[in-house]
């Protein structure tokens, strides 16, 4: 395959789906500032995630595709148009985004040969497929790198150690979380739910570890949305080293909240990806089952935890619906706290 050569050229990465997906595309950003220090990269993604995108500063500009998304169709293209982007890379296809692409005559458009629409939309069509692939979300998104010259994907390992420019933004939490978190030296977050995004822990065990880790004297603080909140509140232990901030933040504040504590334990969702780039002791709940198995999409990260309940369990193995995550036991994560 040749290799297009950038020099002080501007290169567009799509990824407008969700808080995870973003994380887990953020290392691509890094590589290519590495190997083209002169480029400007434009990250396209959405209203909810523009907050993590920006913390990380080898992206130039960040996008909000929802507001683009709200203009006539020309002023779209023309819009596109003005960014002079050289490079446009579709690494979550979307056939709106690929035709208006098309249409602003960016010279090149590289998606993946996979989606039948790229054939009328992408002029470079790298042929992989992420739903038969071992490798892991964020190795699977370099494929989309090799017109750029990446010829060997990068170990999960040489992904997490380029992460550390990924930073939390400088803003002050509420102040009642403040004084918690000045209470409790060893603060542990629990992020019950998923918004459906993934096989979830359940709320029981949740309240299992936090009263193991309040016996132990951890600070523990809940978290998630104000919708999430009203599942669980009432379940929440009430006692003095126990916060419920569900709610209450935004994702700029939660993202400062996973960098001031020291651990946190989800399943496969948002929070867990942020808090293993910013190197928290992080320990994700996952189920075995493809494609939603740890392989694909555990977190980033130098202290990243994984727990399955089996990892041969026989249900899951015939990729059927199987609820074995519920049966890891707190005690197990708590074992993973007792060393910080």
């Amino acid at each position: 395959m040749k290799h297009l050569k950038l020099t002080n050229q501007t290169i567009a990465i799509s990824r407008t789906d969700s808080i995870g997906d973003v994380v887990l595309t953020l290392p691509v950003c890094v590589w290519l500032k590495k190997k083209f220090p002169s480029i400007k990269i434009i990250f396209f993604g959405s209203t909810y995630t523009k907050s993590v995108i920006s913390c990380l500063p080898e992206i130039d500009k960040v996008i909000d595709w929802k507001q683009i998304e709200s203009l006539p169709v020309q002023e779209r293209v023309s819009f596109l148009k003005s960014l002079e982007i050289d490079v446009f890379i579709h690494i979550f296809p979307k056939k709106e985004i690929a035709s208006l692409v098309k249409k602003a005559k960016i010279p090149f458009r590289i998606g993946t040969s996979h989606r039948p629409f790229h054939f009328l939309t992408c002029n470079i069509r790298p042929n992989f497929t992420r739903k038969k692939s071992d490798l892991h979300e964020a190795q699977l998104n370099f494929e989309l790198l090799r017109p750029l010259g990446i010829e060997i994907i990068p170990t999960l390992t040489e992904i997490s150690t380029w992460m550390t420019s990924f930073k939390a933004p400088q803003i002050k939490l509420p102040e009642e979380i403040n004084t918690f978190l000045s209470l409790n030296k060893k603060t542990i977050l629990l992020h019950p739910k998923s918004q459906g995004s993934a096989l979830e822990w359940g709320i029981q065990n949740y309240i299992l570890l936090a009263n193991l880790l309040l016996e132990k004297g951890y600070g523990v603080i809940f978290t998630g949305t104000e919708k999430e909140g009203e599942q669980f509140r009432n379940e929440i232990p009430v006692h003095q080293n126990c916060y419920d901030s569900t709610g209450k933040l935004s994702l700029e504040e939660l993202i400062v909240l996973i960098d001031k504590s020291n651990g946190l334990v989800a399943c496969s969702t948002g929070p867990l990806h942020i808090s293993g780039i910013l190197g928290k002791t992080t320990c994700g709940l996952f189920s075995p089952r493809k494609p939603i198995h740890p392989g694909r999409w555990r977190a980033l990260g130098n202290d990243v935890h994984i727990f399955t309940y089996d990892n041969n369990c026989t249900t899951c193995a015939k990729k059927k619906e199987c609820n074995c995550i519920v049966k890891i036991e707190p005690n197990k994560i708590l074992e993973i706290y007792k060393l910080i």
